[in-house]
């Protein structure tokens, strides 16, 4: 998500502190923890928008095993329970409301902002992915089809991708179960090369919630579960929204 998670890991540490500084980030109010229910986060996360494009439907470059999964985990919003997740261009159409720690502020015009997973526009040519979040459970999994412009040891994927994509799904699993936004600490061991064009599954946990930090887990493996491509454990800090002055 804010890619500057990985600068968080050296900066943060356990403590949350700079030298000579006295609060990093905003002041968290335990009692307010949860002041967005999780229902309310789905709801106003994965609304959609008419008038941007949802990356997160399928196109003519998605594979047969992408479109097959996708379709029964589509089924799976119908009866179990599970949301499809919306992924547009920006974050910025999403968390309308967060509010940089570090007085930092984005200079870069609002035309320029573009989601470092949606930052190559053809379609097939570098991250096809879609996920699905389940509420009750507070979990995730994303469909995964790399392109050939992800591609590192050659006819492969580039491991830095997959572990953007990791955090990026770790960051909308913590957001949506409730209003984890910042990486605190990330780590992955891989495990076995993905064919580039080929269908990954990340499979992502939150596996408990205490002192404003979540911590999440991700097992990213085959349509068949026979080969393991990564594993990888989060770290994400709790972050209250601003009020909604809108009422909503």
């Amino acid at each position: 998500m804010l890619r500057r998670g990985f600068q968080a890991v050296v900066i943060l540490g356990h403590h949350g502190t700079l030298p000579g500084a006295t609060h990093l980030l905003p002041r968290f109010y335990p009692a307010s923890a949860f002041g967005s229910s999780t229902e309310s986060l789905v709801s106003r996360f994965c609304q959609e928008m008419t008038k941007s494009k949802n990356y997160a439907l399928p196109n003519a470059s998605w594979g047969p095993d992408m479109l097959s999964l996708y379709d029964e985990f589509l089924e799976k919003t119908k009866t179990d329970g599970w949301v499809r997740v919306p992924s547009f261009r920006s974050n910025r159409d999403h968390i309308q409301r967060f509010k940089l720690p570090l007085n930092l502020s984005a200079n870069s015009d609002k035309s320029d902002w573009r989601l470092f997973t949606r930052c190559i526009e053809r379609e097939g040519q570098g991250y096809e992915y879609v996920i699905f979040f389940q509420p009750s459970e507070k979990k995730s999994v994303c469909l995964f089809q790399p392109g050939p412009s992800l591609e590192g040891v050659p006819g492969f994927t580039h491991g830095g991708s997959l572990a953007a994509l990791i955090d990026e799904t770790f960051s909308k699993t913590a957001y949506l179960s409730g209003e984890g936004l910042l990486t605190v600490n990330f780590n992955i061991r891989f495990k076995n090369l993905i064919p580039l064009g080929s269908l990954a599954v990340l499979n992502v946990n939150v596996e408990k919630i205490e002192d404003q930090k979540m911590y999440l887990s991700c097992v990213t493996q085959s349509r068949d579960q026979q080969t393991v491509y990564a594993k990888a454990s989060g770290t994400f800090l709790q972050m209250q929204l601003e009020e909604d002055s809108s009422g909503q």
